[in-house]
């Protein structure tokens, strides 16, 4: 409460590149009625429920006057407070529990969704481009023609040193060894 007091004070005094390590007028004004209680895990006066910093710096509800009638209890003994009371506490402070904090949320369906979706995307497109973009496969590519063409190679004694010319036995007609 006291560090509003001081940024409303300085929100009338002092221009917005002074307030340094205050919190800035733009973020008084974000927050709203809300406490500042702490650092928080970036350095500015901002909510975010994170496991690895548990504390932000802004309480998450605002003040209204039964969290307040609240706050004043919880300065008593807490052993006074009913559970409900407890509860209505941490909820004005926080938005969710741990538990609720690390139960999964389901959204590696999403991710598998879009996955499935992009791959079909990419099935289509490819028998799409083979039945309207593509001709039909040259003569050349069938295994006749193949067994012509490697013969011609080998007749040719195409690149002998360490190509396919140098596997070929040339007194014996067969591949080597």
């Amino acid at each position: 409460m006291a560090l509003r007091l001081i940024g409303l004070a300085l929100k009338q005094s002092l221009p917005k590149t002074q307030l340094g390590g205050i919190a800035s007028v733009h973020t008084l004004e974000k927050i709203g009625n809300r406490d500042i209680v702490g650092y928080g895990w970036n350095g500015t006066a901002c909510y975010a429920d994170r496991v690895d910093y548990p504390m932000p710096a802004v309480r998450f509800k605002e003040n209204t006057p039964e969290v307040l009638a609240l706050r004043e209890k919880e300065k008593g003994d807490w052993k006074k407070l009913s559970l409900e009371e407890k509860k209505a506490l941490y909820r004005a402070s926080f938005c969710q529990t741990f538990a609720e904090l690390q139960a999964p949320t389901g959204e590696w369906k999403q991710h598998i969704g879009f996955a499935l979706i992009f791959a079909s995307l990419g099935i289509f497109i490819c028998i799409w481009m083979n039945v309207f973009v593509y001709d039909e496969m040259p003569v050349t590519f069938d295994e006749e023609h193949q067994k012509a063409q490697l013969k011609r190679m080998l007749a040719l004694e195409v690149n002998p040193v360490t190509g396919l010319s140098s596997k070929w036995d040339y007194d014996n007609n067969r591949w080597k060894n």
